[in-house]
Order: structure tokens, then C-alpha cells, then sequence
């Protein structure tokens, strides 16, 4: 479903991406892993075109990216949701306007027919519209705001779901409702995710593959069982000091 060749990203004399190599899935949830500032966020943000490689192809569904005009972007970007860490709710909307944004800008729906999918959407993350479509994100707690933006993110029924950090300051009860969710997409409509994440349990609940990016390039990729049994040190030290605190690599 998506492919990254030999992707290199440098902010000024900074090199995130050093020739990044990744295939995704279709129909299953890629989770990468990664230190903190490493460049995962960098990874999923290309994938939208939200920024461009310095050298290298992206292609999503066969199409390039990399290189995309805005025509070309703008339909790649119906078919990919992308869920940010922190929601990225619009304060001065209230629930239903938020959930009725993309809709807006992106297709043509009598009132009736939005209102029933905003109602839908929300129902699917859990959530009641007449409790909520009224309220506005400061009056929600950071999981029902982070539910609210994936209901956002499902209003075009995409293909693709790009989630950045999904469980990132959400109690465990919480957290594990997002994971079973997005195991559901898989599951009910194969839904492709990619999550990047330092949530090593949860992540392990919900991935499929698994890949390591350090030091600006994939140093692993595989499946549950591949990955939790790599040799490799880089990727035992993260799973197993994670617990632990920060982590310096050697």
C-alpha cells in the first residue's frame, strides 16, 4: 500500500532520513518504533506529502508522492487519514462541526446526510452525539478529544490511517479502548494503519509488523514474532528498556 525507497530528509545541516526503505501492508497495521526525535513523525508526515524527500520515492496505492502536484496530493489525502498526537480539534467548533469539516470541504452531503454521518462516525469511537456533538474539544478530556479526532479522521472513510502517537498521556483503560479500535478497522473493513509509537504493550496489541528506525534509517522490519526475537541490539534495548526510562543507545 506504501512504499518508502531510499527516502533521505535533512532540516538545514540535520540529516533525519539517511535512505529510509519500508513497505506497508495493505489491510494491516505497520507500527515503527523509534527514540524520541528520531524522525518517525518526519516518516508518516512524507506519506501525506506534507513534506518532501530530498531524495528517494514514496508511492501510496502505486501513486508517487514524492513528486505529486496539489491535484494529486489533495486526492491522495482523501483516501489517507492522518489521527495527530494531540487530537488537533478546532477549539472554536464544537464537536459536530469538527466531525463535519472534511465532509465540508470534500464532498457534496444534504443536511440530513451529514448529520447522519457525523452521528455515525461518532458512534463508531465510542461516543454519544447527543451527548456530545454540542460541546466544545476544551470541554472533553484528552481521550474523548483524541476519540473526536479520530472520528474526524474517518469522516472520508479513508484507506489509510496514520497515527501518531495514539495512546501518548491516555490512562490504560483508555489506551486500550484506542488499540481495540483500531484492531475493529482492521478486522471489520481492513482498514491499513501505520502508528508510531513509544507504547510498547499497547503497540504489541495491535501491530501486525513491526519496524526500528534509528538512526535515520530502518534497522528492522518484520512481523511480531520476527521482531520481538531480532538479533539485532538496537531493537532489543528499546523493547526492553522502555519500562526502564530513557534509553542510550550504544
Amino acid at each position: 500500500m506504501i512504499r518508502f525507497e531510499n527516502v533521505t530528509k535533512s532540516f538545514g545541516k540535520r540529516e533525519i532520513l539517511k535512505g529510509v526503505n519500508l513497505e506497508i501492508e495493505r489491510g494491516k497495521t505497520t507500527v515503527i518504533f523509534g527514540v524520541s526525535g528520531g524522525g518517525k513523525s518526519t516518516i508518516i508526515k512524507h506519506i501525506v506529502g506534507l513534506l518532501k524527500p530530498d531524495h528517494g520515492t514514496i508511492t501510496v496505492d502505486g501513486v508517487r508522492v514524492d513528486n505529486a502536484d496539489e491535484t494529486t496530493l489533495r486526492a491522495i489525502r482523501t483516501k489517507v487519514g492522518f489521527l495527530f498526537q494531540s487530537g488537533a480539534l478546532f477549539d472554536s467548533m464544537n464537536i459536530s462541526e469538527n466531525v463535519a469539516f472534511p465532509m465540508r470541504e470534500h464532498q457534496k452531503l444534504t443536511p440530513k446526510e451529514l448529520e447522519y454521518k457525523i452521528d455515525e462516525k461518532l458512534t463508531m469511537v465510542g461516543l454519544d452525539p447527543a451527548i456530545v456533538k454540542s460541546l466544545y474539544p476544551e470541554e472533553l478530556s484528552g481521550g474523548m478529544r483524541k476519540r473526536v479526532g479520530l472520528a474526524r479522521t474517518l469522516a472520508l472513510e479513508p484507506e489509510v490511517i496514520l497515527y501518531d502517537e495514539p495512546t501518548s498521556g491516555l490512562d490504560p483503560v483508555t489506551s486500550d479502548f484506542i488499540t481495540q479500535m483500531i484492531n475493529g478497522l482492521r478486522n471489520d473493513i481492513g482498514m491499513t494503519s501505520v502508528l508510531i509509537s513509544h507504547d510498547i504493550a499497547e503497540s504489541f496489541k495491535a501491530g501486525d509488523n513491526y519496524a526500528m528506525l534509528f538512526d535515520g534509517v530502518i534497522v528492522e522490519a518484520g512481523d511480531k514474532e520476527a521482531f520481538k526475537n531480532s538479533s539485532n541490539a538496537v531493537v532489543q534495548q528499546f523493547i526492553h528498556a522502555r519500562a526502564e526510562g530513557p534509553i542510550a543507545f550504544h
